[in-house]
């Protein structure tokens, strides 16, 4: 298990990022959240807000540069949550391309350069950069980004329909029910649960994983023994 850790996330203040963001603060060993954030948010206990502009040319080398300071103080782990999920379809491609490819590539280069070793993503089920559908195509896209930082771990985190998301409208989680396997659905508290398990649990491990819906409900449950 990791022993007093910390963890610095970017997208944390979304639906499944808070929802990691909760499920990291739910383990004592968790000495720190620290979320990277475009806008200051209100404090909470254990969590630091920092604030960096994420289109800059710089996001890079500041991000690198705030991890080497948590890293000073014991071991880190990094998080993107960062996704826009059913509003996808107002954005374009390059859209898309500049924040999912661009924001999450920087902050996970800042990250490995600074000396952290786990990292983990929030993708989509059937994510592939070769897919000719232009939001999985984009998430595949991502994957092979960050893969290419070259983390000894990276955790890929491929949910399905995530339900109890404010952005998942009630009948695609009524279709997704009827969905069985990796496109089906997923709780967000079980996805967030499964990411801070992998941190928890995880994070001595090398190699790469990649974890659907059905490993990440199996994670969770471990996360529920050990923690809960």
């Amino acid at each position: 298990m990791n022993q007093n850790f910390a963890a610095i996330i970017i997208g944390g203040t979304g639906q499944v990022g808070g929802a990691a963001v909760a499920e990291l603060l739910a383990i004592p060993e968790c000495r720190e959240v620290v979320m990277v954030t475009r806008k200051p948010i209100a404090a909470r206990s254990r969590v630091r807000n920092v604030v960096l502009d994420t289109g800059a040319a710089d996001f890079a080398e500041r991000t690198a540069a705030l991890a080497r300071e948590v890293i000073s103080q014991g071991p880190v782990s990094a998080v993107s949550c960062v996704g826009v999920g059913s509003g996808s379809m107002r954005w374009s491609e390059e859209e898309l391309q500049r924040l999912e490819v661009g924001v999450v590539g920087a902050f996970a280069r800042g990250c490995h350069d600074a000396g952290i070793a786990q990292f983990c993503l929030l993708s989509a089920a059937g994510s592939t950069a070769r897919s000719r559908f232009r939001y999985v195509r984009v998430m595949g896209m991502k994957e092979d980004t960050v893969r290419n930082v070259g983390f000894a771990r990276l955790a890929i985190f491929r949910p399905g329909i995530i339900v109890g998301n404010a952005h998942t409208p009630a009948w695609v989680g009524w279709l997704g029910s009827l969905v069985p396997g990796s496109f089906g659905n997923i709780d967000q508290r079980i996805l967030g649960r499964s990411i801070a398990a992998e941190i928890a649990l995880h994070s001595r491990e090398a190699g790469e994983v990649t974890r659907e819906n059905a490993a990440m409900k199996k994670l969770a449950a471990r996360f529920n023994a050990a923690f809960r």
